[in-house]
């Protein structure tokens, strides 16, 4: 009798979690989810790229690069970076296609390089053609060395007009943020071969960088751009608390390590002088306690129509993926927390070209969202 009680117990506990794994059928509080698990076991899954209709590029922390087919659950890698930094925080980082992919076929990448036993953020492309990466060249090597293996960032995202954006962390030295002689702690805007554009808010400023587009950032690990609104999101890590979402702006300053939302991990202690500051941008919405927000993306798709518009990050700490609703002034007016039943770290989230969201965890697993009538 006392087995049969602690059996019972448990289907309690455990049974809605079964259900869920084996079913993979989700509610949100306006749309229903059919959840599919595509890929496992794989290492960490940093970067993913919907190339063409049954064809994902994925992006390993380790360095390697591989092709998932949708529809068969087959792997190919096709590719390894020799001298990525795969150490702490570091590694190959994201990939994205170019936004003329059907006539240039390349791709971008950030990765971690060791520079004279130092590393840093690096932008480099590729072409690809049958299956197969070609004339790899590093584009962008960045000024945002330390001795830390911690806050490289990086997502790279580009807007209608031909501008490649991607971000990079403060490197665990705050006052890099606001030095304007290197790039760690900043979002960074160039043209797709790598140039630099003239319009750039910081080309005519003596000691300044001329790729910097924006400044006062901790860890941005979330970029992306809004060709409906034109608009330029970040997500980015705070300390204890304070992670942010941000609207970017051209030279516009979001205050860290001045202002936070955020406390110090040894102390109760605020970080900076204060949560504003005139001259700093403030975020459209902090997170207390963090969720550790790792990639962002607005969805545009017809497969949840009622999602139109919504922020989606993924959340590592707190192991979600997130949903935010904004007014038309961007005022956030609602949050939901989706697939905390995985109990997964969730790096990346993209929309493919169809319209399903697929997410990737640190589990080494992908899954695909699709709308369930």
């Amino acid at each position: 009798m006392y087995y049969k009680s602690i059996y019972f117990i448990y289907l309690l506990l455990f049974l809605p979690t079964l259900i869920f794994s084996q079913t993979g059928f989700y509610k949100s509080s306006d749309e229903n989810i059919e959840l599919k698990k595509i890929a496992s076991n794989l290492d960490v899954i940093w970067g993913m790229s919907s190339i063409l209709d049954d064809k994902l590029l994925f992006t390993l922390k380790s360095g390697k690069i591989g092709i998932l087919n949708t529809k068969n659950k087959e792997i190919k890698y096709i590719f390894n970076i020799s001298d990525v930094w795969n150490f702490g925080q570091g590694g190959l980082l994201d990939v994205q296609k170019s936004p003329n992919f059907k006539e240039d076929n390349l791709l971008f990448f950030t990765y971690v390089k060791d520079i004279n036993d130092k590393a840093t953020t690096v932008l480099s492309s590729a072409k690809f053609q049958n299956d197969k990466l070609l004339d790899w060249k590093d584009l962008f090597v960045s000024k945002a060395f330390s001795n830390t293996n911690i806050h490289f960032g990086s997502r790279i995202t580009f807007d209608e007009k031909g501008h490649l954006f991607f971000s990079i962390g403060d490197r665990g030295v705050r006052e890099n943020s606001q030095n304007l002689s290197n790039h760690a702690g900043k979002i960074i805007r160039l043209n797709l071969d790598g140039s630099i554009p003239k319009d750039n808010p910081f080309t005519n400023q003596k000691d300044a960088l001329d790729e910097i587009y924006s400044y006062g950032h901790r860890n941005p690990q979330g970029l992306f751009y809004d060709k409906k609104s034109k608009k330029l999101y970040s997500s980015e890590h705070g300390p204890r608390g304070g992670d942010e979402i941000n609207i970017i702006e051209k030279g516009k300053n979001y205050g860290w390590p001045i202002i936070s939302y955020g406390k110090e991990y040894w102390n109760n202690s605020p970080v900076g002088e204060s949560t504003s500051k005139k001259g700093m941008e403030q975020p459209i919405k902090y997170y207390d306690p963090s969720i550790a927000p790792s990639s962002l993306i607005v969805y545009e798709g017809e497969v949840f129509k009622n999602w139109k518009g919504n922020l989606f990050l993924g959340a590592l700490k707190l192991q979600h993926l997130n949903r935010i609703v904004l007014d038309k002034d961007n005022k956030v007016i609602k949050e939901e927390r989706l697939l905390e039943e995985l109990n997964e770290r969730i790096r990346n989230v993209i929309q493919s070209n169809k319209g399903e969201i697929y997410i990737s965890t640190d589990s080494g697993n992908i899954y695909m969202l699709n709308s369930k009538p």
